[in-house]
């Protein structure tokens, strides 16, 4: 027994009796098929509708209608919890239900109106619960194309278009500019925006095109041969503009400027922020250099060479490199350092003129702490697991690196 599907006729009616003729499970919850039914199972990717069951003889008691299916004809509403009796009355969420009314209308709106001024179909739709979005079979649209669709979807809103739904004879859709063909159902139905767009669509809709109240466009994005434009439609449209709105006005007010002096604010922001860092970063340089100075003039001398060892904490692994390059660019600069925390890091560089295999060193260090390194000769890189190993796997590649040396010199 196929459910009646009460939303088709008025999809404004939100409460309605029915019986139970069916009782099933879904995903471990209860389910139950009615012989009618004003509930909107997912389909058409428009999402089901929830609301409430309860039984007639147990008025206070209500269960949620948590989904919506469509099996074989069928409606299926799926519950939270157990429904008794046979008679039941249903009430259908009304802000859901009219939020994908604004939704489903204002996407057959915006499809039609990238077709007809744009040749660009729509290949699927999406209604989500923040945002909607329609794939197009165009990759080259613009963001002058975004605004002139934005603007003629809205003036069809402003006109206040009737909107139909009605199911039809198959030898009435040859003379229907349908955007798209039917899918093969055995019933066919209609819904029309007045002169503008007849589709295929079971989904539940506005009665005129004013009621979705204002399409706004959000994200235009390229995918291949296709075009992603997702949308805000009614409530959805106007909540979005208002909290942009209020941060605009916040950030208008950090500033001490107008909304329309905020951009200039902005990028002096941005441009004494680049200032800043690149002061930062150069002061930055100029402590690693003198610290390598500092550590090079302390270090122990092996013949030519002038070694460098610590273990750093606190320190990002950038500035563990750019400190050994530092004390390595000076005569005889060699830097074994470590830097401690979760997992040891190792840095070793030598100065160009030295002898000495610091991809050899390092791995040999990084092994201490259960790890791996590797690298050229002059610098090489590692670190293991074992952190409190550290000052041992630098002692070790330390007395290494002087047995090297003292055999050169």
């Amino acid at each position: 027994m196929s459910t009646e599907r009460l939303y088709y006729d008025d999809p404004t009616l939100l409460s309605f009796e029915a019986r139970v003729v069916a009782r099933r499970q879904s995903e471990g919850r209860p389910a139950v098929v009615l012989d009618r039914s004003a509930f909107y199972p997912t389909s058409g990717g428009q999402p089901h509708d929830t609301g409430t069951l309860r039984p007639l003889d147990e008025p206070a008691r209500r269960v949620a209608v948590v989904d919506v299916l469509e099996q074989d004809g069928d409606v299926v509403h799926v519950l939270d919890g157990g429904l008794p009796g046979e008679a039941v009355r249903g009430q259908v969420d009304g802000q859901r239900r009219f939020d994908h009314m604004q939704q489903h209308t204002g996407q057959h709106i915006l499809s039609q109106v990238c077709s007809e001024r744009y040749q660009a179909e729509t290949v699927s739709f999406h209604l989500g619960a923040d945002y909607c979005s329609i794939d197009l079979d165009r990759s080259n649209l613009t963001a002058e194309d975004v605004v002139a669709i934005e603007e003629r979807a809205n003036a069809i809103i402003f006109e206040d278009r009737p909107v139909r739904a009605r199911f039809v004879q198959e030898h009435e859709l040859a003379h229907m500019p349908l955007r798209k063909p039917p899918l093969g159902y055995d019933r066919v139905r209609i819904v029309e925006v007045e002169g503008l767009d007849w589709s295929p669509c079971g989904g539940t809709h506005c009665a005129r095109t004013g009621q979705v109240g204002h399409i706004r466009l959000i994200q235009l994005e390229r995918r291949g041969k296709e075009s992603r434009l997702s949308f805000l439609c009614g409530w959805r449209a106007l909540r979005d503009a208002r909290w942009k709105h209020d941060l605009l006005r916040e950030l208008a007010g950090r500033f001490t400027v107008g909304l329309p002096d905020l951009p200039d604010a902005v990028a002096r922001l941005a441009e004494a922020e680049e200032t800043a860092r690149k002061g930062l970063e150069r002061a930055r340089q100029d402590l690693l250099h003198y610290e390598a100075q500092e550590r090079y003039a302390q270090a122990e001398r092996v013949g030519p060479a002038r070694l460098v060892s610590a273990v750093l904490n606190e320190r990002s692994l950038d500035e563990l490199r750019l400190l050994a390059r530092e004390i390595a660019a000076l005569p005889g600069g060699v830097a074994l350092l470590g830097l401690g925390g979760e997992t040891a890091r190792l840095c070793f560089v030598r100065h160009e003129d030295l002898s000495g295999d610091m991809g050899a060193l390092v791995r040999q260090a990084a092994a201490v702490l259960g790890g791996r390194g590797g690298g050229r000769p002059q610098e090489a890189q590692g670190g293991g697991p074992d952190a409190g190993r550290l000052e041992e796997a630098l002692e070790e590649a330390l007395a290494g690196l002087r047995d090297l040396l003292t055999k050169d010199g």
